[in-house]
This record gives C-alpha cells, structure tokens and sequence, in this order.
C-alpha cells in the first residue's frame, strides 16, 4: 500500500517512512511528484485542523490516497506557544536548519529566567488520512512530553530536537537515535495508532492508487 505524506520536509518523510514500513506501508513525501500540486494553506487554529487542510488539500490536487500531519511544540509557561505557530515562530526566512536555529533561538529567549520546573513541554503530532477525492477516513494524536532544557543538545532529529529535554532519559530528544525517538515520539505514536487504523480499514486495497492517477511518482531510492 502507497501513502503521500503531504510533506517536503526530508526528515519528517524519513521518520514516518520508517514507522509505516513495518506496517507494509510505504510513504512517499511531495518531493516524488513529477508535478507539484499548488501549497495548502494551513490557517488552521489547531494541529487536527491543519492536518485535516493537508490531507483533503493533498488528496483532492493530486487523486492520491494522502497522509498529512502537523506538528509542534506547546510550552505551559508561554500559554501553549509556539503551537500551530511552531515551523515559523521567530519568522525566518532561509534554509530549513536555519529557520530551526532561529526558532531554537527564540524560544530559549523567551524561557530565560524560567525555572526547570515551569518549563514543562510537549511534542504534538495530529495526523488526517484523505481517500483520492478528499474524504477524510481516519484521524489520530500522538504526544512526547518533557522540559525545555537550558541550552540545546544533540545533533539528531530537527526542529526543537535540541531543546526537549526528557527526564527519564537524561537527554534531549536530539540526542536519540532515530530508532530511540520514533518508539517514543509524538510522530511516532500518532504513525502508530493511523498504521492500525489503516489495517482496520474494509477493503483497504480499494484504496490503492492506480497507474494512471493524475500525479505520477518517480520511483522512490529507498
């Protein structure tokens, strides 16, 4: 069974990608398309809502059985921010490493003077599943909890990686191996639980996507 994964970002394809695989599942991101479909736009005020924006978007631009998720950091003591907000928090511009610097930057302003105690944190991830004409057909939430550490860690993972600390670990999420993180993380528990609705799915292989749907892939290298 194919999935798009309603996304261009290179590590957040390869992280569900390797959840999804166990399952028989493979996952291709945006980036397999030969033609682009036009860009959602994610104005949604929760991460369920936006996921649900992608998935029909995704779906319906490109007559593909489409995955999509949104995902962010909430922080009790900022009233849930940087939230839905969380990909363009400090408004950067540039590459993707360093619209994550500026993020990690900012939000390690914010928190200065903030006790370890009020700095408690987590990691959502909402996921939508969109049939071809953009029926949306299953839905999940997964959730990685931990505190915002006082300086950043680690050099795997993205985003707020560096910055989650996890107390029963004795390290930030970016300190993980990819393994480590995806038995444990917000993507991974939503991936998880989407898996197991796909597999509770009647006829699931009517939901597969023929040869000559309307956005053709390049043959996926992994």
């Amino acid at each position: 069974m194919r999935l798009l994964l309603a996304s261009s970002n290179p590590h957040k394809i390869t992280e569900v990608r390797a959840i999804m695989r166990p399952h028989g599942i493979e996952v291709i991101g945006l980036d397999a398309l030969r033609d682009q479909p036009p860009e959602a736009v994610e104005d949604g005020n929760t991460f369920a809502k936006n996921a649900r924006i992608k998935a029909v978007h995704y779906a319906k631009a490109t007559g593909r059985l489409c995955l999509a998720d949104d995902s962010g950091l909430e922080v009790d003591v900022l009233g849930g921010e940087p939230g839905v907000r969380s990909a363009r928090y400090a408004s950067a511009s540039g590459t993707r490493a360093d619209r994550d610097a500026a993020n990690n930057a900012k939000l390690f302003a914010q928190l200065k003077g903030v006790p370890t105690g009020r700095r408690a944190a987590r990691f959502v991830c909402a996921m939508c599943l969109a049939e071809r004409n953009g029926t949306v057909i299953a839905e999940t939430r997964g959730t990685f909890e931990g505190v915002i550490a006082d300086a950043p860690r680690g050099s795997n993972g993205f985003g707020y990686d560096p910055l989650m600390y996890l107390p029963d670990a004795g390290c930030t999420s970016a300190q993980l191996t990819p393994e480590q993180k995806n038995a444990r993380s917000h993507r991974g528990e939503a991936a998880r639980k989407m898996a197991k609705q796909i597999d509770r799915l009647p006829s699931v292989g009517q939901l597969s996507i023929p040869q000559n749907s309307k956005s053709q892939a390049r043959p996926d290298p992994s």
